[in-house]
């Protein structure tokens, strides 16, 4: 007897599309800064670089760096036996980063931020969502060029003092609209909208 669907093949079931939800905290930060995003598990790895940017408000002056384990990924190359793949071929499924749970973040060595990235759930991606997207967060993103966690320190006490002539130069140098208590998650998001979905 002849089959109907002779010749086809077995259908082979795709997995369905996932998202991410990542907890993202500026290591050393006190208080703490935060973000939670919701990425696609087929993000680009460079787009989540870009989606960090974008939430604690830096402007990619600087080289990054992410670590899982012995992997390293973000702006290509060898220097003193260590290896930096190029994060733009690479997607967060490529890395198993859900499997994995987690990954280090570095932006601007030396004097930068270290970003702790953290899987807090895996869900279906839902259609019509646009991701990546903030669905939280704490505090303003420390100023990229502040001189990195012991100078935003210095620069969260003196901005409490503004009568004195460091603190009215920390507020100038910040600009009159900065809040470091306030996360725009709505202004996170209209900027990440930039990037399609």
């Amino acid at each position: 007897m002849i089959s109907l669907h002779e010749g086809r093949g077995s259908r082979v079931k795709k997995t369905p599309a996932q998202v991410l939800v990542l907890g993202m905290s500026v290591v050393g930060c006190e208080p703490r800064i935060w973000r939670r995003l919701v990425v696609k598990e087929t993000m680009w790895v460079a787009r989540l670089h870009d989606s960090i940017q974008v939430a604690f408000d830096w402007f990619d002056y600087q080289t990054h760096t992410f670590t899982l384990e012995d992997l390293r990924l973000g702006n290509p190359t060898k220097r003193d036996g260590v290896i930096v793949e190029d994060d733009r071929d690479i997607t967060l499924a490529d890395v198993e980063l859900a499997k994995r749970g987690g990954m280090i973040y570095d932006y601007h060595f030396g004097d930068g931020w270290r970003v702790d990235i953290r899987v807090e759930k895996v869900m279906p991606l839902v259609k019509g969502e646009f991701y990546p997207r903030c669905v939280e967060g704490g505090r303003a993103g420390p100023p990229e060029d502040c001189g990195g966690i012991e100078a935003y320190h210095d620069m969260l006490a003196c901005i409490q003092e503004p009568n004195t002539e460091i603190g009215r130069e920390w507020i100038e140098w910040l600009g009159p609209q900065h809040d470091v208590e306030r996360c725009d998650v709505a202004a996170i998001n209209t900027a990440l909208k930039k990037f399609g979905k």
